[in-house]
């Protein structure tokens, strides 16, 4: 029988594990920490009873895509609740926009910037299932729905400084600028409107829904369909070679590249191993966990019914911190992402006592603590925050690198959203899951498409082995 080995439990490596076990392979995943799941996992991080996720909370991309669409994790277990509004954007003096799933609506609430909006969501939307199958596929292809990628293309290749300026107004520049600062990258570089204008136009088409339970409802759901299918899960096994994994048919790394490089060795061909060693990683996260007392007192009143919101200020300043961090300079007020998952799932809260998962961009490897500054940000826009906090959970850079040795640097989308890594990822190759020797695999976030617990990486990367296997897929 075909056996393959799995290095790492993320969602990458499980959906990877799930899709060759699919297939009729004999399937052992090893995961070197004690839980299974890499960034979807939820503890008690505060309070006794307060759900909190550790790493991936919405999940605009994991609902409908070829790789749920081929295994029914809803049957395990997994349901997804969607908050009221998607994602909202506060500004100083009380305003502020938000984004709900109707285009309309959300252009409605824009006034003036409505029908810009419109022009540029409106018709991603229409079109956006074609559009999300080919850009969650390697870019070095030619796209099974050319026309609607263009129109997709022609905005995404834009800087977001640029792209912002099809609205006048500041809520409506602000409220792309907030989804466009999820790329961490300057908004003067080209293509750093992408994943904006993905996860925008994500938000209408599916929403940004949070798990049940916890995003560790994802992982559990993906377990239970492994053991259908047979396959063996460890932890606390620590990968440092393919000398320790025997002599599997297929080797799946869901590791950053650097650690591909180092686990393969000599296996693979120099060429490779430099180009994997020359991968580049991105901005640092620093994160808390706050437990409160009530909720956040937002003074936009959307922001109280908003399972994501952006905290941040302007389209000007998210465009000078995104910079500086950029340039290795801690801002003084950090563009902070805040989620209140609870609104969508009241079973993470614990009676009037809620979780509230936030993290502030911040230079990669920096050394700081952000817990001041992320309070004061969210403070600024519900005044009465810091009387609310009943506890809190801080996890700093070096802290979140530990916790996942894929987040290099405390970068927890596992690589720079540069303009060439962003279609060259990990390394330039017309397979960039192939590692250049027979069976040898990489499935993490720094393949295509990128971040995301969407498990589009594995699967991709699955279907590339078992096409070496000489096995059909669709």
């Amino acid at each position: 029988m075909t056996t393959a080995t799995v290095v790492g439990s993320g969602p990458n490596g499980l959906a990877a594990a799930l899709t060759l076990a699919a297939a009729g392979v004999e399937v052992t995943v090893l995961e070197a920490a004690d839980r299974l799941g890499g960034g979807t996992r939820t503890s008690e991080l505060t309070l006794p009873g307060l759900l909190h996720d550790e790493c991936s909370a919405a999940h605009p991309l994991a609902v409908d895509n070829a790789f749920t669409r081929s295994f029914d994790l809803q049957a395990h277990g997994l349901t997804w609740r969607w908050p009221e509004v998607q994602y909202a954007h506060p500004l100083d003096g009380g305003g502020g926009a938000a984004a709900v799933r109707s285009v309309e609506e959300t252009a409605a609430g824009l006034g003036p910037d409505g029908k810009a909006w419109r022009a540029v969501f409106g018709k991603l939307d229409e079109r956006f299932d074609d559009i999300a199958s080919d850009f969650t596929q390697p870019m070095l292809r030619l796209p099974s729905h050319p026309i609607k990628m263009a129109r997709f293309g022609a905005y995404s290749g834009l800087p977001a400084g640029v792209l912002a300026r099809r609205w006048s107004t500041p809520e409506g520049r602000a409220l792309f600028a907030g989804v466009a600062a999820h790329a961490l990258r300057p908004f003067s570089s080209p293509m750093s409107a992408a994943i904006g204008v993905a996860l925008g136009t994500a938000a209408h088409t599916y929403g940004w829904p949070v798990a049940e339970g916890g995003s560790q409802a994802i992982t559990g759901a993906m377990i239970s369909l492994l053991r259908e299918h047979g396959a063996t899960l460890e932890t606390g096994v620590r990968v440092r070679s393919l000398a320790d994994l025997g002599d599997p048919d297929v080797v799946m790394l869901d590791v950053a590249p650097a650690a591909a490089a180092d686990i393969a060795g000599p296996r693979i061909p120099p060429r490779v191993a430099r180009a994997l060693r020359r991968f580049r990683h991105g901005p640092g996260t620093f994160k808390v966990e706050f437990a409160v007392e009530g909720g956040v007192p937002w003074t936009y009143e959307p922001t109280r019914r908003a399972g994501t919101v952006h905290v941040g200020g302007d389209l000007h300043e998210i465009a000078t911190t995104e910079r500086e961090i950029q340039r290795g300079r801690m801002p003084e007020r950090p563009f902070v992402l805040l989620c209140q998952q609870y609104l969508a799932d009241p079973t993470r809260s614990s009676g009037d006592v809620h979780p509230l998962y936030t993290y502030a961009h911040v230079p990669h490897g920096w050394t700081g603590d952000a817990t001041a500054a992320i309070e004061a940000q969210i403070e600024r826009f519900a005044p009465g925050f810091r009387d609310r906090i009943v506890g809190r959970n801080v996890r700093s850079v070096a802290q979140t690198e530990a916790y996942n040795l894929n987040y290099v640097g405390g970068d927890t989308v596992t690589g720079s959203n540069d303009p060439r890594q962003m279609v060259l990822r990990p390394r330039a190759a017309l397979d960039p899951y192939a590692l250049g020797a027979p069976g040898l695999f990489i499935c993490s976030a720094a393949t295509p498409p990128g971040a995301g617990a969407h498990g589009m990486c594995g699967y991709n990367a699955a279907r590339s082995a078992l096409r070496g296997l000489g096995v059909s897929v669709a």
